[in-house]
C-alpha cells in the first residue's frame, strides 16, 4: 500500500506563519562585524598561540629529555600493567556511558553537554557566535519564534478531565500509584481560584472560607473547610462543588452533590443579575457566579454521559453553548463531540466541526482526529491495502488519507495510542496541545469510537507514517501547521506521572558524548583483551608507538 506520499499536497500558505519582512532594520556597522569576527576566531588564535609558546619553550623545559625518560619508563612496563590500565579505562568509560544513557532517557539531554554549556563555557569566556541587536532581523526572528513557542506550549485545562474522588482516587486505591502530578494539581488550584473566587468574597463568610479552601493543598483540609462553609451558609454552591469533586467516591454521589450545587448556584446567579449594574464589585461577583453555574452544569452533563444518559448530556451541553456563547475558551464543544460520537450521530458531529474546525480558531486533537474519523468512515469498511496498491486511491480515499495526515501532523503521538502500540493511563487534568498529554486525553475517550467504525484503525495504521515524509526535516517549518514546538517534552514530563514513558517527537538523536563514551569503552576493552591474549605482540606495538613519538619530538 502506498503511504499516501504526495496525496496531501494541500496549499499551506494560509496555515503557515508569515515570514518576517527583510530590510526593515539597518545592517551592522564595520566595528560590530569586526568584533563578531574576532569573537568567532578567538578560540583558534588561542590554540595557535599555545602551540607557538610550547615550541619556543621546548629547550628550557627540556621536553626531549623528559619524553625520552617517559619512553624508557613505558618500555620497562610489563603487559600486565597495560591490561590493568586498559581494563580500568574501559570500566570507567562504561560507567560514564551507562550514566549518560540513563540521563538522556530521563531528561532528554546529555549530562556532559549540559554541564559544559552551563558551567564551563562561561568560565572560558564563550559568547554567542553572532551579535543580535534589538532591531536586527535575527533578533526579530528570535522574538517571533519565542512568542510562537510560548503560545504553542500553553497548558490548557482538559475539557474531559475526570473526577478526583470518584475516578482518580479510586485508581490510587487499586494500584497504589498517583495519577496526578503536583504541577498538574497546582494548576487546578489556580484555576479554581480564578473561577470560584472574586474580590467581594469577604462580604459573605462562607465565600471567605471557600477562598481559603481552594488554596489549601491537603485534600482532607479542603473537604473540612467545605463543610464549615455549609455550616455558615447552606446555599454555598462552591462548597458542594468541592465535595462533589473530591469527597464523592462514585459518579452517582458526585451527581447528587452537583444537583444541590446547581440549585444553590441558580439562586445566587439570579440575585447577582439583579445587582450587576450597581458597582464594579457586583459585576465581578456576577462573573464569578456565572463561572460557577457553567462549571456545575458542565459537570452535570459529564455525570449524565458517564451514567449512560447521553441524550440528556447532549441537551445540557447544547443549552450551555447557546446560553453562554462567550465562554468558548472552556471548549465545551469537545465534550459535545464525544457525546455525539457515542450516539453515532455523525451528521451532528459534522455540523459541530463545520463551526469549530475553522482556520481562525485554535485547533485540538479532538477537532483534527474527529474530522479524520468522519472521512475515514466513508471508505474504511471496503478499504484494502492490496487493492489500493493495484488500482490506486479513489477520491474519497485520498480525502481520508489527507485528513489523517493533517491530524497526525497536528499531534503525532495519538496514533500509537489508538493503535494500542503504547499503553494508556488516566488523562491529566491539564493538557499541552500537540503534546503527549493531549494524545492520552484524546485516545482515552475516543479509542472506542475508532474501534466502532469497521476498518478505521486499519486505514490509520496503513497511512499515518506517511505524514512524516511530507514534513520538512529538520523541522524549520511545518506543512499544514506551525513547526512542531520543541518545548512539549519538558511540559509533558511535568504534567504526566513518572511511571509513564513520555512520547517524544521528533525522536531525538543520541548526543555526541554517548557515541564517544560507547566508542571509548569498546576500544579500551578490545585493547585490554588483545593485550591479555597476545602480550608479546601488543608489547612490540607499544614500543613501536613510543619510538615513533620519540622520533617526532627529536625532529621538532
Amino acid at each position: 500500500m502506498a503511504d499516501g506520499d504526495g496525496l496531501g499536497e494541500v496549499t499551506s500558505a494560509a496555515a503557515s506563519p508569515p515570514a518576517p519582512a527583510p530590510g526593515l532594520s539597518p545592517s551592522l556597522g564595520w566595528r560590530e562585524r569586526l568584533r563578531a569576527g574576532l569573537a568567532g576566531t578567538g578560540a583558534s588564535l588561542w590554540f595557535v598561540a599555545g602551540l607557538g609558546l610550547l615550541y619556543a619553550l621546548r629547550v628550557p623545559l627540556r621536553l626531549c629529555e623528559n619524553l625520552a625518560a617517559v619512553t624508557v619508563f613505558l618500555n620497562s612496563l610489563t603487559p600486565k600493567f597495560y591490561v590493568a590500565l586498559t581494563g580500568t579505562s574501559s570500566l570507567i568509560s562504561g560507567l560514564i556511558f551507562i550514566f549518560e544513557w540513563w540521563y538522556f532517557h530521563k531528561h532528554g539531554t546529555s549530562f556532559i553537554e549540559q554541564v559544559s554549556v552551563s558551567h564551563l563555557r562561561p568560565l572560558m569566556g564563550g559568547t554567542e557566535s553572532s551579535i543580535s541587536e534589538p532591531g536586527s532581523p535575527s533578533s526579530n526572528r528570535e522574538s517571533e519564534t519565542s512568542r510562537q513557542n510560548l503560545s504553542e506550549c500553553k497548558v490548557w485545562r482538559n475539557p474531559l478531565n475526570l473526577f478526583r474522588g470518584a475516578e482518580y482516587r479510586r485508581y490510587t486505591w487499586v494500584t497504589g500509584k498517583e495519577p496526578l502530578t503536583y504541577y498538574d494539581m497546582n494548576l487546578s488550584a489556580q484555576d479554581h481560584q480564578t473561577f470560584f473566587t472574586c474580590d467581594t468574597d469577604f462580604l459573605r463568610p462562607s465565600d471567605t472560607v471557600m477562598q481559603k479552601a481552594w488554596r489549601e493543598r491537603n485534600p482532607p483540609a479542603r473537604i473540612k473547610a467545605a463543610y464549615q462553609a455549609l455550616e455558615l451558609n447552606n446555599d454555598c454552591a462552591t462548597a458542594y462543588v468541592l465535595l462533589a469533586e473530591e469527597e464523592a467516591t462514585t459518579i452517582v454521589d458526585a451527581e447528587r452533590l452537583f444537583k444541590q450545587a446547581l440549585k444553590a448556584g441558580e439562586t445566587i446567579y439570579r440575585r447577582s443579575q439583579q445587582c450587576q449594574h450597581q458597582s464594579p464589585q457586583h459585576e465581578a461577583q456576577l462573573r464569578r457566579d456565572t463561572n460557577v453555574l457553567v462549571y456545575i452544569k458542565r459537570r452535570l452533563a459529564m455525570c449524565a454521559r458517564k451514567l449512560g444518559r447521553i441524550r440528556e448530556a447532549v441537551k445540557i451541553m447544547r443549552d450551555l453553548m447557546k446560553e453562554f456563547p462567550p465562554l468558548t475558551m472552556l471548549n465545551i464543544h469537545e465534550n459535545l463531540l464525544e457525546s455525539l460520537l457515542e450516539l453515532q450521530a455523525y451528521a451532528d458531529v459534522q455540523a459541530v466541526l463545520a463551526k469549530y474546525d475553522d482556520i481562525s480558531l485554535p485547533k485540538s486533537a479532538a477537532i483534527c482526529y474527529t474530522a479524520a474519523l468522519l472521512k475515514t468512515r466513508t471508505v474504511s469498511d471496503k478499504f484494502s491495502p492490496e487493492t489500493a496498491s493495484r488500482r490506486g486511491l479513489s477520491t474519497a480515499e485520498i480525502n481520508a488519507v489527507e485528513a489523517i495526515h493533517r491530524a497526525v501532523e497536528f499531534n503525532p503521538h495519538v496514533p500509537k495510542y489508538l493503535l494500542e502500540m503504547k499503553s494508556l493511563i488516566l488523562p491529566p487534568e491539564h493538557i499541552l496541545k500537540r503534546g503527549d498529554s493531549e494524545a492520552i486525553a484524546y485516545a482515552f475517550f475516543h479509542l472506542q469510537h475508532w474501534k466502532r467504525i469497521e476498518g478505521a484503525l486499519n486505514l490509520l495504521q496503513c497511512t499515518w507514517e506517511g505524514t512524516f515524509r511530507m514534513i520538512p526535516y529538520p523541522l524549520e517549518k511545518g506543512h499544514l501547521f506551525y513547526p512542531y514546538p520543541s518545548c512539549t517534552e519538558t511540559a509533558d514530563r511535568e504534567l504526566l506521572p513518572t511511571f509513564h514513558h513520555v512520547s517524544v517527537y521528533p525522536k531525538k538523536e543520541l548526543p555526541f558524548f554517548i557515541h564517544f563514551t560507547a566508542g571509548l569503552c569498546s576500544s579500551t576493552a578490545m585493547i585490554a583483551l588483545l593485550t591479555h591474549q597476545f602480550p608479546e605482540i601488543m608489547g612490540v606495538f607499544a614500543k613501536a608507538v613510543s619510538m615513533i613519538s620519540r622520533t617526532c619530538v627529536e625532529y621538532l
